[in-house]
C-alpha cells in the first residue's frame, strides 16, 4: 500500500516543480509591497495550518503565534537573512505538544532543520515532507509516529540527519533513501520502534555518516560488510534485534568509533584480540547477551579512553585481559554469565589492577568460574564503586576484611560460592549499602550487630549459611528494610520485637529453618503489607497472634514445624490474598475454621499432624483432596466423598424420664401448631398475590444493600494503586470488602459519559437474569450519592486474580522477559470456556442475550485459569434487538461495540444478533492462538485476520500461530507423535475460528456445534 503512493507521488512529483516554478516567476512579474512587507505568504499559511494542527499546547508556546508579530518571530521559528520572509528552522523541541504534522509543512521550501524531539506528535509522516530539497536534519524522536519511514524523504538531497527513535514506526527502512546523496549524512537513528527486515546495504554509500542508531527493532539477518566502509561513523547501534551471524572484520577496522553497541542479538565467533588497536578511541563497548566465544580481547588496555565495557552473556573463556588498570576512566566493566576462570590462584590477580581505575563504579563477575580467594587487594578498589557482585562463582576463604572501605557500596553480592568464617564487623561502616547478599555459602558466626548501622538497607539475604546466635535487635534501626531472608542457619533465641515490628518489611520475612524459640511477637502486625511470612521449622510455641490479621497483602503463611497451640485465630478470617497456608506439624487444636473455605485464592492448605478434631469443610479448597491436607488428626471427620476420612456421627439426644401430664401436653400442643398452621395457610391463599421470582427483581433487590462509603473504605478511596482497568463507561477498582474481607472487583459507572446510564442499566438487566460458572459473578450493586454529592452507580464483582485475557495474549516487554504466556492446552480450555458462556446466553437463558462486545479485555481469569465473560454494557435481549430510529441514526457516526471485534453487518445498520457474537467469537479465537490483533498494523484493506488464517490452512498453520503454543510438542519419546497432535489441534481450531469468522451471518457457526467440535478436540488431542 505504501508503496503505490510512493509511486503516485514519483509520477506527480515533475507537475508539482512546474506549479512552483510557474508561482516563482509569477511573483517576480508582478511583485507587491504587501508581500514584501510581510514575508513570504506560503510559509505563513504553512505554520498556521501547523498551528492548527496542534491539539495540546500546555506552555502556550503556539497560542503565541498570531498576527501582532510576524511569523519569523514567532517562537521556535528561525528565518533567512538573505531570504527575508523564508522559515530556515522550525525548532519545538521538548515543548509538550500533541497533534500531527500536516503536509502543509512541504511548503516550507527554504526550510533545513526539523526539530520536534520530545513532544507527543502522532499519526504519519506526511510523504509532503520530500519536497524539502533544502533540508539538512530531521529529529522527530520520542514522539508517538505511526506507520512507515516515508520513502519520500529521498528527495532531500541535502539530508544529513535522520533521527526517529523512540516512536511507533513499522516495516522496513524504504529503499528509495538509498538515492540520498550519502556523502552528507551524518546522522540516522530509528530504534526503539517495530522495523522489520535486514539491515539495508545501502547504508555502506553514508561515507560521512557519523551516527547509525537502529536498536530495538525487528532486525534480522546479517550485519551488512558494507558498514565497514562508514570510515567517519563515531556511534554503530544495533543492539536489541533479531541480527546473527558474525561480525564482519571491517566493523573492527572503523577507526573512528566512540561507541560500538552490538548486543542482545545472535551474534556469534570470536571477538578480534587486536580490537583495542583498531578501534583505539572507544568509550563504550557493548557485546553482551550473544553467543560469543574465545578469549576476552588482550588490547583492551590500549583503548585508553575506554568508560564502558560489557561482555555478559556470552560464552568467552579464560583468563581476564592483563593491564586493566590502565583504563584509568573505567566506570562500568560487566563479564557475568560466561565461561571465565581458569581454576588458578591467579584467577583474581586482576582485582589488583583494577585498584588503578579510581572511577570505576560497577564490577560485575557473578555467574563464570573464578576459582580461590578474594586477594586483600579488593579493598583498595575505588571508593566511588556502588555495584560489585561476584556470585555464582568458586570463591573461597573468607570476606575480606578491606572491603569494607568501600564506602560507595550501594549493592554487594557474592553469593553461592564457598565462603568461610565470619562477616566482618566493620560492615556496619558500609552505610550506602542498600541490597546485602552473601545467601548459599559457609560462613558463620553471629550476625553482626552493627548492620543496624545501615540504616538505609533494602534487602538483606544472609539465609542458607551456619549463621549461629541471635537476630541482632539492631537490625530494627533498618527502617527501609523490605525483605528479611535469615533461614537455613543456625539462629537461636526469641524473635526480637524491635525486628517483628519493622512496618517497612512487604516481600519477605522468612527465618524459616532455624532453632528460634518463644512466641510469634504480636508485633508482626505492623507489616500491614507483607506479602510472605515463613517462620516454619523453629521452635516457636505460644499462640498463633491474631494481630497477623492486620497483614492483609499476606499471600504465603508458613508456620509449619513449631510448638504452637491453641486454636486458629477467626480474625484471620479477612486474610483472603492467601495462596499458600501451612500449620502443619504443630499442637494446635478445636474445629478447622470454616472461613477457610472461603479464600478463593487459596491454593496449597497444609493443616495435618495437629490435634483439630470435628468436622472438615466442604467448600472452597476443601472440595479439592490435593489440594489440602489434614492427615495425622485423628478426631477429623466427615469432608468430601473421597477425602478418606470417617462419616460424623449424629448426636443422639440422652434418653431422661418423662411424667405423664408432659406425654399429654405434647401431643395436643403439636395438633394446636398443626391447625393454626392450616388455618393460617389458607387465609394467605385467599389473599396472597402471585410471587415475584428472584431472578425477575432489579440486581440492586437479589443481593444485600452496600454503601457508598463501604466501597470508598473497600478501594482505599478509589485510589489509583487499586485501579485495574479502565473502559469507555467505567473505571475498576480492586477492594476488600467487608469484615469477612472478600476480594471484589468494583466497576465504578462514568455518569458523565453519554450512554454510560444505559450501559449500566443494560448490564443491570442482563446479570440480574444470568447464572453461569463461565459468566462474571455479581456480588451486589450500588446506587448512592459520592462525597461530592453526585449520583454513584457501581457494580460489583467477584475479583478475578489472573487479569482479563487481553493482558496474558499481549504482554508488555517487562512481562516477556518473565516469559508469561498461555499453553496450547489453556488456550484451548478458555476458548471452550468463552463459547460455553455464549452458548448459554444464546440458547439456555431465560431470554435470548447477545452480549454485543466479546473481546479479549473482556475476558477474565480466575485462580484456576478459568474464564469468566464479564462487561455486559452493550448487551441486549434478542426480544428487543430491533434497532431503535435514533440508534440508527446513531450508527452513522460509530458502531456498537469494538473495532476488529465488530461483525461486518452491523456497519449497514443489521440489528444485533446472535451470528454477531459468533463472528467475534470467531475473531477472538483467532487471535488467541495467531497472537495477533484484528487491528494489527500487517492487516489492510486487502487482508485481515480472517483471511490470514484462511489462508495458512491447514499446512502452514504452523507459520502464523503463536511460537509459544509450539512448544507444546510432547516429551522426548514421542515428540513427533506430539507435533502431530498439536498441528492436528490448531488445524482444526483455526478452522472453527474461520468459519465462525465468514463475512456472511448465514454461513457462520452455531454456537451449540462451537462448543461440540471444541470439546471433540481437546477430548481426542489430549486423552488419545
Amino acid at each position: 500500500m505504501m508503496k503505490n503512493i510512493s509511486f503516485r507521488f514519483h509520477c506527480s512529483y515533475p507537475i508539482f516543480t512546474c506549479i512552483a516554478l510557474c508561482l516563482c516567476l509569477t511573483s517576480l512579474r508582478f511583485p507587491s509591497v504587501a508581500a514584501l512587507s510581510s514575508g513570504n505568504e506560503t510559509d505563513r499559511q504553512a505554520l498556521l495550518a501547523f498551528r492548527d494542527s496542534i491539539t495540546e499546547d500546555p506552555l502556550g508556546v503556539i497560542s503565541s503565534w498570531n498576527s501582532t508579530i510576524h511569523f519569523c518571530e514567532w517562537a521556535g521559528v528561525s528565518c533567512s537573512n538573505q531570504h527575508p520572509g523564508r522559515v530556515t528552522v522550525l525548532n519545538l523541541e521538548s515543548k509538550k505538544l500533541a497533534g500531527t504534522i500536516p503536509p502543509h509543512l512541504g511548503n516550507l521550501s527554504f526550510l533545513r532543520g526539523i526539530n520536534l524531539r520530545v513532544n507527543s506528535f502522532r499519526g504519519t509522516i506526511p510523504q509532503e515532507l520530500g519536497l524539502l530539497s533544502r533540508l539538512r536534519y530531521l529529529n522527530l524522536s520520542q514522539n508517538a509516529f505511526q506507520g512507515e519511514i516515508p520513502s519520500n524523504l529521498s528527495y532531500c538531497s541535502n539530508l544529513q540527519v535522520i533521527d526517529l527513535n523512540y516512536n511507533n514506526l513499522v516495516g522496513e527502512i524504504p529503499d528509495e533513501l538509498s538515492v540520498l546523496s550519502m556523502e552528507k549524512l551524518t546522522g540516522f537513528g530509528i530504534s526503539v520502534n517495530n522495523l522489520t527486515g535486514n539491515i539495508p546495504i545501502w547504508l555502506g554509500n553514508a561515507s560521512s555518516l557519523i551516527k547509525l542508531s537502529m536498536g530495538e527493532n525487528n532486525f534480522q539477518g546479517s550485519i551488512p560488510t558494507e558498514l565497514g566502509r562508514l570510515s567517519n561513523l563515531q556511534l554503530l547501534q544495533i543492539a536489541g534485534n533479531n541480527i546473527s551471524g558474525m561480525v564482519p572484520p571491517s566493523i573492527y577496522n572503523l577507526s573512528s568509533l566512540l561507541y560500538l553497541d552490538i548486543g542482545d542479538n545472535r551474534l556469534y565467533g570470536r571477538i578480534p584480540l587486536d580490537i583495542g588497536f583498531t578501534l583505539p578511541n572507544l568509550l563504550g563497548l557493548y557485546v553482551g547477551q550473544n553467543q560469543f566465544t574465545g578469549l576476552l580481547p588482550v588490547s583492551l588496555s590500549n583503548a585508553s579512553e575506554l568508560l564502558d565495557i560489557n561482555f555478559a552473556f556470552n560464552k568467552f573463556t579464560g583468563t581476564m585481559p592483563p593491564k586493566l588498570g590502565s583504563l584509568k576512566g573505567l566506570e562500568r566493566f560487566t563479564v557475568t554469565s560466561n565461561l571465565l576462570g581458569t581454576g588458578e590462584a591467579e584467577d583474581f590477580s586482576f582485582l589488583t589492577s583494577l585498584t588503578n581505575c579510581s572511577n570505576l563504579k560497577l564490577l560485575d563477575i557473578g555467574f563464570n568460574n573464578f576459582t580461590g580467594e578474594l586477594p586483600a587487594s579488593i579493598g583498595n578498589l575505588s571508593t566511588t564503586l556502588e555495584y560489585l557482585v561476584a556470585g555464582t562463582n568458586q570463591i573461597s576463604g573468607s570476606i575480606p576484611e578491606g572491603i569494607t572501605n568501600l564506602l560507595g557500596l550501594t549493592m554487594l553480592v557474592i553469593t553461592k560460592n564457598s565462603l568461610k568464617g565470619e562477616i566482618p564487623a566493620s560492615v556496619g561502616k558500609l552505610e550506602k549499602l542498600v541490597d546485602l547478599r552473601l545467601f548459599d555459602n559457609k560462613i558463620s558466626g553471629a550476625i553482626p550487630a552493627s548492620l543496624g548501622n545501615i540504616t538505609q538497607l533494602r534487602r538483606l539475604y544472609l539465609h542458607t549459611n551456619n549463621l549461629s546466635g541471635n537476630i541482632p535487635p539492631s537490625l530494627g534501626n533498618c527502617r527501609q528494610l523490605e525483605l528479611l531472608r535469615l533461614f537455613s542457619n543456625n539462629l537461636t533465641g526469641f524473635i526480637p520485637k524491635e525486628v517483628g515490628s519493622l512496618s517497612s518489611i512487604t516481600l519477605s520475612f522468612n527465618l524459616a529453618h532455624n532453632s528460634l524459640t518463644g512466641p510469634l511477637p504480636t508485633e508482626i502486625g505492623n507489616m500491614s503489607k507483607l506479602t510472605e511470612l515463613d517462620v516454619s521449622n523453629n521452635k516457636l510455641s505460644g499462640e498463633i497472634p491474631s494481630t497477623i490479621a492486620k497483614c492483609l497483602m499476606l499471600e504465603r503463611l508458613d508456620l509449619e514445624g513449631n510448638l504452637f497451640g491453641g486454636r486458629i485465630p477467626p480474625a484471620l478470617s479477612i486474610l483472603n490474598s492467601l495462596q499458600f497456608f501451612d500449620l502443619s506439624r504443630n499442637n494446635l487444636l478445636g474445629q478447622i475454621p470454616a472461613f477457610l473455605q472461603n479464600f478463593s485464592l487459596l491454593q496449597n492448605l497444609n493443616l495435618s499432624f495437629n490435634n483439630f478434631e470435628g468436622e472438615v469443610p466442604q467448600g472452597g479448597i476443601f472440595r479439592n483432596t490435593s489440594a489440602f491436607s489434614v492427615v495425622g488428626n485423628q478426631k477429623l471427620c466427615g469432608g468430601i466423598k473421597n477425602s478418606g476420612l470417617p462419616a460424623c456421627e449424629i448426636p443422639v439426644a440422652k434418653k431422661t424420664g418423662t411424667s405423664l401430664a408432659v406425654k399429654i401436653a405434647i401431643p395436643v400442643a403439636i395438633s394446636c401448631v398443626i391447625l393454626l398452621a392450616c388455618s393460617i395457610g389458607y387465609l394467605c391463599r385467599r389473599k396472597r398475590p402471585e410471587r415475584i421470582p428472584s431472578t425477575m427483581l432489579p440486581v440492586d433487590e437479589q443481593f444485600r444493600k452496600i454503601s457508598y462509603a463501604e466501597l470508598l473504605q473497600a478501594t482505599n478511596g478509589f485510589s489509583s494503586s487499586n485501579l485495574i482497568g479502565e473502559g469507555s463507561y467505567g473505571s475498576v477498582y480492586k477492594g476488600i470488602l467487608g469484615s469477612d474481607g472478600t476480594a471484589v472487583a468494583v466497576k465504578v459507572i462514568k455518569l458523565t459519559e453519554k450512554g454510560a446510564a444505559k450501559s449500566f442499566m443494560a448490564e443491570c438487566n442482563a446479570l440480574r437474569s444470568i447464572r453461569h460458572r463461565n459468566l462474571i459473578k455479581i456480588i451486589t450493586t450500588c446506587s448512592s450519592i459520592d462525597s461530592k454529592g453526585d449520583d454513584f452507580k457501581a457494580l460489583i464483582f467477584e475479583f478475578m486474580p489472573n487479569g482479563s485475557l487481553e493482558e496474558w495474549l499481549h504482554l508488555s516487554k517487562g512481562e516477556q522477559e518473565n516469559s508469561r504466556s498461555l499453553s496450547l492446552v489453556q488456550r484451548l480450555s478458555i476458548a471452550i470456556n468463552v463459547a460455553s458462556a455464549l452458548e448459554y446466553l444464546h440458547h439456555h437463558s431465560q431470554a435470548a442475550i447477545i452480549h454485543g462486545d466479546l473481546k479479549p479485555s473482556n475476558i477474565l481469569i480466575d485462580h484456576h485459569m478459568t474464564a469468566h465473560v464479564g462487561d455486559f454494557g452493550l448487551a441486549r435481549f434478542l426480544s428487543d434487538s430491533q434497532p431503535t430510529s435514533s440508534e440508527i441514526q446513531t450508527r452513522s457516526t460509530g458502531i456498537r461495540g469494538t473495532v476488529g471485534y465488530v461483525a461486518p453487518e452491523y456497519g449497514m445498520g443489521s440489528k444485533a444478533s446472535m451470528q454477531g457474537d459468533v463472528y467475534s467469537f470467531g475473531i477472538l479465537l483467532l487471535e488467541m492462538f495467531t497472537g495477533r490483533r484484528p487491528t494489527d498494523s500487517i492487516f489492510n484493506d486487502s487482508l485481515n485476520l480472517h483471511q490470514f488464517s484462511k489462508m495458512a490452512l491447514p499446512e502452514r498453520v504452523t507459520e502464523i500461530v503463536e511460537p509459544s503454543v509450539l512448544l507444546e510438542v510432547g516429551g522426548n519419546d514421542d515428540r513427533v507423535m506430539g507435533k502431530v497432535k498439536t498441528e492436528e489441534c490448531l488445524v482444526a481450531v483455526l478452522t472453527i475460528g474461520v468459519s465462525c469468522s465468514k463475512e456472511s451471518s448465514g454461513e457462520r457457526m452455531d454456537m451449540r456445534d462451537v462448543v461440540a467440535e471444541l470439546c471433540m478436540i481437546r477430548n481426542k488431542v489430549f486423552t488419545e
